[in-house]
């Protein structure tokens, strides 16, 4: 004969959760580094976190491929600079760059710099971009037609424009400007709209506007009134080149088209008020004759002939074979125009000149870039150059930086209002169902002491960090646990109002119980996979959480609860009063039952 419906056997569901316990605790304690211990966001123990989204020359969504490359790209970045528990994750089209601890948050957010390394010829320059732009406005039709016959050709390959002779004195300066660490696309995107549609349109057309100006084709001119003028519009697009211009082209500047660039600022010269303000220099450039791609390695070393550093990079083959060609021909042209004016080869990085050497004689073999780097700033430059440039440009759309103290204080606070809750939901089950509700205090401990080992086990595997949102998810969670129990109990005590016993209402109670624990579970669990799919950044963390606490209640409830309940049915304790809450429930039931026997001898005697 088969058992009632809700009949089960008690200690063989304790049993198996007990195995399950001893499992997971087991992969904590003798897996990985054996400490029992969860992987903490930063916001928990300190550190940085920078997002990045993806920008495309054209507006459009990056494709998925250019977006894994760039994250292996970056993660080698991240590997280069020995921080242990770095993480890149992608994030739809965003890449978010966790890194540990205070004193790596300057490195991290250089990591997002596109890297797009270009060798060009310098046609011009350096020469005062504010100068020129100043010049062209106040000059008429006639002032430039004159300027046209005099001795101010420009037109001519390695010539400077007028304002550059004036600064011909500061060509070592213009390019001894060391490699910066401003991340890439922090452009005027930062202001434009939050709809993405708006963003990508204009993205697309501060991109192409730039590229019409800056990129000219007549940039390169052999007509020196044609060449002159595009040089005038495309400076007055540079803004001066201040130190807080915000360059759409960086890093999507077209390799086969002449280019109007700023030099690269300084950022140990930066350091300084008096040098924030000192002006960049501007440069005209041809094509690129040689890309990041023909770079085989790269490394930062001192400045022998100087101070300060430099990076030295060895070329691959068909690298070699072009550095060669192209610097034979500026060191014949250098003879040319006479040695106080060389030729010159601008290294040029994301769209900014770092170093324009002149070039007197043809080069074979590795190469050097000079400037005002840092040890540093060499060392930066040398990592990315190693590691390829990134297909895609970013903007820098969130960095945060947390210091391990806040961290600390943040996790002391958050554990302090899970235990706050824990507490509160245990006096008050203790209040209203006392026995009952030590049984529910002790099956939310039990669900905490599974939910953690989980988490453990999540961050070694997967790389899952608990942050302070998760932290919200877990206590949001006890209410959700307890829930169940709830359901569960005043079931029970619908079915004792019925007149029935206790050890023949848990059996009933729990039949119907469990079809509402399950579709309430679910509602709670399809709300969190929807959060966690269409969130990003710290929410997943919060729906993650909350999802996995609610998919380990039903294993507790299933395993723990009801047989604790089933067991609990046969305690005669339950049946005193003052103990068991069940005491005006009990009566209601002796109540019901005797209308019930009264019912029925009305009955029999009519």
């Amino acid at each position: 004969m088969a058992p009632p419906a809700g009949t089960i056997r008690p200690w063989r569901h304790l049993a198996i959760f007990l195995l399950i316990g001893i499992v997971l605790y087991g992969l904590v304690f003798f897996t990985g580094d054996g400490k029992p211990v969860p992987k903490l966001g930063i916001d928990l123990q300190g550190g940085t976190s920078v997002v990045l989204t993806a920008r495309t020359p054209d507006g459009s969504d990056p494709s998925r491929e250019s977006l894994n490359t760039a994250r292996a790209i970056i993660n080698q970045r991240v590997d280069g600079l020995g921080v242990g528990g770095a993480e890149v994750v992608l994030d739809g089209n965003n890449i978010v760059i966790t890194v540990p601890g205070s004193g790596n948050a300057e490195q991290a957010k250089t990591l997002s710099q596109t890297a797009k390394l270009g060798f060009r010829e310098v046609i011009a320059g350096p020469f005062d971009p504010a100068a020129v732009a100043a010049g062209g406005d106040e000059k008429s039709e006639a002032d430039d037609e004159k300027a046209e016959k005099g001795d101010k050709s420009s037109g001519s390959s390695g010539d400077k424009p007028d304002s550059g002779k004036k600064s011909g004195s500061d060509a070592d300066k213009g390019s001894s400007s060391g490699g910066g660490s401003a991340p890439a696309g922090q452009g005027a995107l930062a202001q434009q709209p939050d709809n993405d549609d708006d963003l990508d349109e204009q993205t697309k057309k501060e991109i192409a506007a730039a590229r019409k100006v800056r990129q000219h084709k007549d940039l390169a001119s052999q007509d020196p009134a044609k060449q002159r003028a595009a040089i005038e519009r495309a400076v007055k697009e540079l803004q001066g080149c201040a130190k807080n211009f915000d360059d759409p082209l960086r890093g999507n500047d077209r390799p086969d088209l002449p280019l109007v660039a700023c030099q690269r600022p300084s950022d140990a010269a930066g350091s300084s008020e008096d040098a924030a303000d000192e002006p960049r220099q501007a440069y005209v450039l041809g094509p690129v004759v040689l890309d990041g791609t023909m770079v085989a390695s790269s490394t930062s070393s001192v400045n022998p002939d100087s101070v300060g550093y430099q990076v030295n990079i060895d070329f691959t083959s068909e690298g070699n074979d072009k550095w060669s060609e192209l610097t034979a021909k500026l060191a014949q042209k250098s003879q040319l125009q006479g040695l106080d004016n060389p030729a010159r080869v601008a290294f040029v990085l994301d769209t900014e000149v770092v170093s324009a050497p002149s070039v007197t004689q043809q080069i074979s073999g590795s190469t050097r870039i000079t400037g005002d780097f840092t040890e540093q700033e060499a060392r930066e430059l040398a990592e990315i150059l190693k590691y390829g440039s990134l297909p895609l440009s970013f903007e820098t759309q969130d960095a945060q930086s947390v210091s391990p103290t806040l961290g600390l204080s943040s996790l002391r606070a958050g554990l302090i209002a899970g235990f706050i809750g824990l507490a509160l939901v245990a006096l008050y089950c203790l209040f209203y169902y006392r026995l009952l509700g030590v049984l529910l205090f002790a099956s939310l401990i039990f669900t905490a002491a599974v939910v953690y080992p989980v988490i453990v086990l999540l961050g070694r595997s997967v790389g899952y960090t608990l942050d302070l949102a998760g932290v919200a998810g877990l206590i949001i969670s006890i209410g959700v646990t307890a829930d169940s129990f709830i359901i569960y109990f005043e079931r029970i005590k619908d079915e004792i109002r019925d007149g029935r016993s206790v050890r023949s209402a848990v059996p009933r109670a729990w039949v119907r119980a469990r079809r509402t624990i399950l579709s309430a579970d679910a509602v709670v669990l399809i709300a969190a996979v929807v959060l966690y799919i269409l969130a990003i950044g710290q929410v997943k963390g919060f729906a993650f959480t909350v999802g996995l606490s609610t998919a380990l209640d039903l294993t507790v409830v299933f395993l723990v609860t009801h047989p604790l309940m089933v067991l609990a049915g046969n305690w005669k304790i339950l049946s005193n009063r003052a103990l068991s809450g069940l005491g005006l429930v009990q009566d209601e039931g002796n109540l019901a039952a005797a209308r019930r026997k009264a019912r029925t001898a009305t009955a029999k005697g009519v």
